[in-house]
């Protein structure tokens, strides 16, 4: 053991010597040295070594300007990152790493960013590492949001005002009014949420997953909580509602769709019962009739299906970076504008 200490205090003292900085002269305190077993060294010129030189954090911050200044000139020690399109950094850390390394290597960052005029810094920890999280936000980063399997934390460099977007406002639902030929709308009561156990027949809705078209989720929809194959006609509508989700506002897609089948098998896990109910029965209940918004989308689906009214069909378009996507639109009033085909399902 004392051949070892030995050893590394050589290497240390070695190590001093070939930096052109030293601690004050003024000062009494010489960090000690702290050896730990760590698997690769954070400095390049030691990788492979056993033995990883690191101070202990009570002498971080009194010598933390000349660590700096250390990694700056040598070029070591600092976080992988990429320059994002905002003149930000993304930092993706892939490689599990010490919480005390992670933040002295965050702090060197984080100065170097800031020389080099940067602005937003982003951080994106996989749920593996959260034992990072800590030494992040002690930074100054804050959550900007989360996925299954990671955080994203983000920190403002400059002085000028956060320009950063925030996480996403919205939530986007849908609902779906399918009707078949005998003027009978297809209607669900749910096992769960407000409406359970209120007798309340009501459209069946859901929430659009992610990278998931509007007229899409309406289509799995049906079929997830009714078992009935359906074809997207168009929006009929569309309502938009604040604090709904966890103070997130949420966006409800009224879609209009013609069944293709009509053997109705329900969700078990959701749906306490489905069927096919008279629309005379459906807009008589108490529930459609004292609810405002309720009666008036079922009068613009009545009119939807009288030719009275037309709402938003689907145009197949794409992007500057030839991305395809749908644009919703009245296909009677723009007809003379495009010759694409509607969306087919």
């Amino acid at each position: 053991m004392m051949r070892s200490r030995a050893i590394t205090n050589k290497l240390y003292s070695s190590y001093l010597l070939t930096t052109s900085k030293s601690f004050p002269t003024s000062s009494s305190i010489v960090p000690p040295l702290l050896v730990k077993k760590f698997n690769g060294s954070i400095f390049p010129q030691f990788q492979g070594c056993k033995n990883n030189f690191l101070f202990p954090r009570v002498y971080m911050s009194a010598s933390s300007a000349l660590l700096n200044e250390e990694v700056r000139d040598k070029g070591i020690g600092l976080l992988k990152a990429v320059e994002d399109q905002h003149g930000g950094v993304i930092v993706n850390m892939e490689e599990p790493m010490d919480s005390f390394v992670f933040a002295s290597l965050l702090e060197a960052s984080i100065s170097q960013w800031k020389r080099q005029g940067k602005k937003g810094v982003w951080i994106k920890l996989p749920r593996e590492h959260s034992n990072l999280v800590a030494s992040a936000v002690k930074a100054g980063f804050k959550y900007h949001h989360a996925e299954p399997d990671y955080l994203m934390l983000v920190y403002w460099i400059p002085t000028t005002p956060d320009t950063i977007p925030a996480n996403a406002s919205h939530r986007i639902c849908i609902g779906a009014f399918v009707m078949n030929d005998n003027m009978e709308i297809l209607v669900v009561q749910e096992k769960n949420g407000r409406f359970s156990g209120k007798g309340i027949w009501k459209l069946p809705t859901g929430a659009v997953n992610e990278g998931e078209d509007v007229c899409t989720a309406a289509i799995r929809e049906v079929k997830e909580e009714t078992g009935i194959e359906a074809e997207f006609v168009e929006v009929l509508a569309f309502r938009e509602r604040h604090k709904s989700f966890f103070q997130k506002s949420e966006l409800l897609f009224v879609c209009m769709l013609q069944p293709r089948s009509f053997n109705i098998q329900k969700q078990l896990s959701e749906i306490e019962a489905a069927q096919w109910m008279p629309i005379e029965e459906y807009v008589a209940q108490p529930f459609v009739r004292e609810n405002e918004l309720f009666d008036f989308l079922t009068k613009v689906g009545l009119s939807k299906l009288s030719g009275k009214y037309c709402g938003f069909s689907t145009l197949l378009t794409s992007t500057s970076s030839c991305k395809k996507s749908y644009v919703y639109l009245n296909k009677i009033d723009a007809a003379h504008l495009s010759t694409s085909k509607p969306h087919q399902t």
